[in-house]
This record gives structure tokens, sequence and C-alpha cells, in this order.
């Protein structure tokens, strides 16, 4: 049965306390792997109507970008996996998702918020297989060149 609150069961073993080890106070970035299942498994009693896993995981979607934003977090890219380049010949992905977070307090703060917690089931829900990377950069590219590439995104119209 898919869960209906997000409680961590998920992650790697160690996970919560790595992640808890980094340094806070600069750019976090989630890098999401998707592969949806044909069709949404919802427990019982929670959505009637037949959604395909992608409808499920778009469902999820509107409904956490508001609680991304809400601290500070915002989407960067999200696109089909056209080709596997370098890695296991059989490992598929429908999608790639990179979200950034101003810090990983950030990104905690929204794992913690009781409604991301309610969204969970529609992401549960949609998907076979997913890997989350947490990725930090504090030498590579500062806060400033990241407002400067969005801000350039924007006045292109991206």
């Amino acid at each position: 049965m898919a869960k209906q609150v997000f409680d961590g069961d998920d992650l790697n073993a160690g996970a919560m306390a790595e992640l808890a080890a980094l340094p806070d106070g600069q750019p976090f970035a989630l890098i999401n792997l998707l592969l949806y299942k044909e069709w949404a498994e919802y427990p019982p009693g929670t959505v009637s109507e037949k959604l395909t896993g992608k409808q499920a995981y778009e469902r999820y979607t509107e409904l956490v970008v508001p609680l991304v934003n809400e601290v500070g977090g915002v989407p960067m890219w999200r696109g089909s996996l056209a080709v596997n380049l370098i890695g296991p010949d059989d490992e598929r992905w429908d999608e790639v998702l990179i979200m950034q977070y101003p810090s990983r307090g950030a990104f905690q703060r929204m794992l913690a918020n009781p409604d991301y917690q309610a969204t969970v089931l529609h992401r549960t829900a949609a998907v076979s297989d997913s890997r989350l990377y947490g990725a930090t950069s504090p030498e590579a590219i500062g806060p400033m060149k990241w407002k400067l590439f969005n801000l350039t995104r924007k006045l292109r119209g991206d």
C-alpha cells in the first residue's frame, strides 16, 4: 500500500544524518530521476479517479511547487531523459528534475511542513522507481551568478 505522508522510510539508511551534517547557508540542489508507473496506485479511499503515473506526478508537482517556493526554492530544470550515455545499459528514467533551494535547511523545513507531507501520497502513487541526489556547490557557482543566470533566462523568456 502507498504511503499517505512522508516519513523518511524511502530514504537510504543514514541519509537524514548525512543531510543534517552538510553545511547550511549555501545553495542546495536536488537531482530527481523519475520512472513513472503506467497507472497511479493510490491507497484505498484517497483518490478515486484513474490517473497515469505521470498525471499523478503532475498533481504532486502542482501541490508541492508553492511549498518549495515558500522556503525560497525553485524548480530549475525538468525534462524527458533522452539517452543514457554513461550508466548501466538497462537503467532508464522517464524524467529528470532539478530543484534548487537556498540552503539545506530550507529543504529540510519544506520536508517537515505538514502540507508537504500530505502531498507525498501523489508522488508515491506515481513513481515506480526514483533516485534523489542532494548536491552542494559552494565554490562552483556563487549565488550572484545563479541570480544572473536566472535573470537572463527570464529576460529571454525561457
